[in-house]
């Protein structure tokens, strides 16, 4: 294994290389082995033939896509928004501690409700037959029966339906034992009672979020805290609380019911689990590669697709039916997605972030399980200011129109048709 140079007479006295033939064997069969693959060359005579082959947004009219109305009054940022099951009112919360009803068409504001305290959460009661709404401020959760909103035989049932709940709340008194919910449902004082608040429920610990049942009766509320007692469910005809779960993994974020079964949509940072309540077990964990903080959860009104949003800018679509991985993930915003949102009668949902934007998109899910879901960026919505680097706080659907309502930092709301 000397390499030093020696000297030769000539060049026929030169001696071969000893390992000449074992090398030359093995490039033979690295080239026998080799995987060969046929380049074919390219025809593509335009690069937009590389593009996939979607609709035209012109052809998946009606969408939003055009600003109509500003709703103002608010002093402090409009953190949610709710709208009434037949589209004509609108309520909102603010963090100046005020809840506002708006006739949604006229834009002009109907009642006022100060809550002395930070609203997280309106919504509205789901089911049609009721006429009102709920507002989570600080460490309590009021429902409000708005006068001259609704006929009086749907405010007069509304109201027994909600008042039900004392009687037999206090027969019930007897059997509560220590290890019961620490929470209380109190009767307003005169005044609020004039104002339309029927009923307060104290928990003892800030409320962030509220979600209703489909059928009306139950209420779930999300308190922020990180044990297993930040989840509740209230059943307001009987004016009960109970905690669903003894022991949660994570810190919840969201919590949605199930439009058709009943299940229960829980998101935690970087998970989302779907429980049979029913059957008290969990019947599905989703997980998100790459996503590290979810903001919002959203289920599709069929109950078989879900939309999750992030604060690092994505969007993931979910086939519960396919898969516990995304069927497609989007990243198009250039900040934190705060809310996400389905319509409930047409093939829509967008999406609102803190770069200032509402992105609508086609989201059709078809009857055959053999096609997947079509998605098509239609719209990018742009209004809002940015205050304190937020922006697009929340947004909804109107539930029979094609039109969006959005919140945002700046203190106003914005109907886009």
């Amino acid at each position: 294994r000397s390499f030093l140079p020696e000297d030769f007479g000539s060049l026929r006295l030169v001696p071969g290389y000893s390992q000449f033939i074992q090398e030359r064997f093995q490039r033979c069969l690295d080239l026998y082995l080799a995987p060969r693959a046929v380049k074919k060359p390219s025809n593509l005579q335009n690069a937009e033939e590389l593009m996939p082959k979607l609709p035209d947004p012109r052809d998946l009219r009606p969408f939003p896509s055009a600003e109509s109305l500003v709703y103002r009054g608010h002093t402090g940022r409009v953190r949610t928004i709710s709208v009434d099951p037949t589209g004509l009112w609108l309520v909102s919360g603010s963090d100046d501690g005020t809840v506002r009803l708006w006739e949604l068409i006229s834009g002009r504001c109907a009642g006022i409700w100060d809550l002395k305290d930070v609203v997280h959460m309106v919504a509205w009661n789901p089911n049609p037959d009721l006429c009102m709404f709920a507002a989570a401020a600080g460490g309590r959760v009021v429902l409000v029966v708005p006068a001259d909103v609704c006929a009086d035989h749907t405010r007069l049932a509304t109201d027994e339906f909600v008042r039900a709940g004392f009687g037999s709340q206090a027969k019930d008194d007897e059997e509560v034992d220590d290890s019961a919910v620490k929470v209380s449902w109190d009767t307003p004082t005169s005044a609020e009672q004039a104002a339309g608040i029927r009923v307060c429920i104290s928990m003892h610990m800030t409320a962030k979020s509220v979600a209703w049942h489909r059928r009306g009766d139950y209420l779930a509320t999300l308190a922020a805290t990180s044990n297993a007692s930040s989840v509740l469910i209230h059943q307001v005809s009987k004016h009960k609380s109970q905690h669903p779960f003894r022991r949660l993994k994570g810190v919840v974020q969201n919590i949605r019911f199930h439009p058709t079964r009943p299940w229960f949509v829980v998101s935690t940072q970087r998970y989302v689990r779907i429980y049979n309540l029913m059957q008290q077990a969990l019947v599905k964990t989703l997980l998100l590669p790459g996503v590290k903080w979810i903001s919002s959860v959203d289920v599709h009104p069929q109950g078989d697709n879900l939309i999750v949003g992030s604060y690092d800018r994505r969007l993931a679509w979910f086939d519960l039916d396919l898969s516990s991985k995304p069927y497609r993930s989007i990243r198009y915003h250039s900040q934190a997605i705060r809310q996400v949102q389905f319509s409930r009668r047409f093939p829509l949902f967008a999406t609102a972030s803190d770069d200032g934007s509402i992105q609508v998109y086609h989201g059709m899910v078809y009857q055959d399980l053999n096609q997947n879901p079509l998605i098509v960026p239609l719209k990018i919505l742009r209004g809002h200011e940015i205050h304190n680097s937020l922006g697009v706080l929340d947004c909804v659907f109107h539930p029979v129109q094609p039109w969006l309502l959005s919140s945002g930092a700046d203190g106003t709301i914005r109907l886009w048709t």
